[in-house]
């Protein structure tokens, strides 16, 4: 049976080469970063040559790159660090409505520590209205978070235009980008675009899970939250998992070779894919998908099947899609994000997401257009019985 991976927003397969390098450095150049002999210098070079890598990409300083466990830790530490370390200034933070459960989760624990939260509404197409963002900041506001690309109907956000806004009400108040999703499908310069901190994960650019970067500016006031040995200048304590920042730092090098060229092919796949899905009666593609979205994610609601019975159905034909962000997958729920952009209630659960990546083929996209038109009629007369 063919084996077709659409599920690339949850995870991606790593490059040959960054497992080759993980391998390496689990199993030969295994020493602790903090030893001063010879071993330990070695890891640490590794770390430093996975620092200069997302310096360069980023147009930031070294310095200002912290590693971590991935997104999720990522996230927590730029909201719950900076927030408990500008309270003097205020107890107000903005996020979207439609954030990543990394964020949204993150947002509801620091309102129990105190803290105000507004979450901004988002027009149909599932990007945040500037009018609420300009409406909510005040004197008492401290961080604003907003999503570089929605995780689940691939709206891009407005960063520029949404940090500008921010710095230009208050230029002390700190903007966080969640760039899980954007990185690597787009060029991404935090200065460039007023943005403080901005978290990214291994595991969405063909490297290793379990490792994330944040870049922090080197004027933010941040605490820690994981306390011990001290390592990366008390940010964030705890022996560096050496292997997965190499392979994070590999894989980020070689996405970025040739981007403009595979973000084009994503986008001609994406563009084939929504012209054949749509073929099919009571489809909604949700979001925008033209070029003003991201160009490997596309949200599709199947009125009239249950999404998680669509998604079994796929994967015995070989097909691997999701129903939603994996996070919360174990926990099913209708999405906020399909509530946050005005769905209609036929398609909150009857919708999937096909996520791509620079691997994806043609012959790929035709077999699943293929197998839909063929299950959802079916599956549909099966669901009237």
């Amino acid at each position: 049976m063919k084996e077709i991976y659409l599920d690339n927003s949850a995870t991606t397969r790593a490059y040959e080469c960054v497992g080759d390098l993980v391998r390496k450095v689990m199993c030969e150049d295994y020493g602790n970063p903090s030893s001063v002999h010879k071993k330990g210098m070695e890891g640490e070079r590794y770390i430093k040559e996975a620092k200069e890598i997302l310096a360069k990409l980023w147009k930031v300083q070294e310095k200002e790159i912290f590693f971590t466990s991935g997104g999720t830790e990522s996230d927590n530490l730029a909201l719950i660090g900076a927030a408990r370390a500008n309270r003097r200034a205020g107890n107000h933070l903005i996020t979207t409505a439609i954030e990543h459960p990394a964020i949204i989760n993150t947002m509801r624990y620091l309102e129990e520590e105190g803290f105000r939260v507004t979450f901004l509404p988002v027009d149909r197409f599932g990007r945040v209205k500037l009018e609420a963002l300009r409406k909510a900041l005040c004197a008492d506001t401290i961080l604003v978070s907003i999503m570089y690309v929605n995780n689940e109907v691939g709206s891009v956000q407005p960063i520029q235009e949404a940090a500008g806004i921010v710095k230009a009400y208050n230029k002390n108040i700190l903007f966080h980008v969640d760039a899980v999703q954007g990185f690597g499908k787009y060029r991404i310069y935090p200065k460039r675009l007023k943005v403080d901190m901005c978290s990214v994960s291994g595991h969405k650019i063909h490297g290793p899970k379990g490792v994330g970067a944040l870049y922090i500016d080197g004027s933010v006031k941040i605490k820690p939250i994981v306390f011990g040995g001290e390592q990366q200048k008390n940010v964030r304590s705890g022996t560096e998992n050496v292997p997965g920042i190499a392979g994070l730092g590999l894989a980020a090098k070689t996405i970025y070779k040739n981007l403009d060229e595979k973000v084009a092919g994503m986008r001609a796949l994406k563009e084939h894919f929504i012209e054949g899905v749509s073929q099919i009666e009571n489809t909604k593609i949700h979001g925008m998908y033209d070029e003003t979205s991201a160009p490997h994610i596309i949200s599709v609601g199947f009125a009239g099947i249950r999404s998680e019975v669509l998604l079994h159905a796929l994967e015995e034909k070989g097909i691997y899609v999701s129903s939603g962000s994996a996070c919360s997958s174990n926990h099913p729920q209708v999405s906020g994000v399909l509530k946050g952009i005005g769905a209609s209630q036929e398609y909150l659960d009857a919708t999937l997401r096909f996520s791509m990546s620079e691997f994806t083929t043609r012959e790929e996209i035709d077999y699943t257009l293929e197998v839909l038109k063929e299950l959802v009629p079916r599956l549909r007369r099966y669901t009237r019985r």
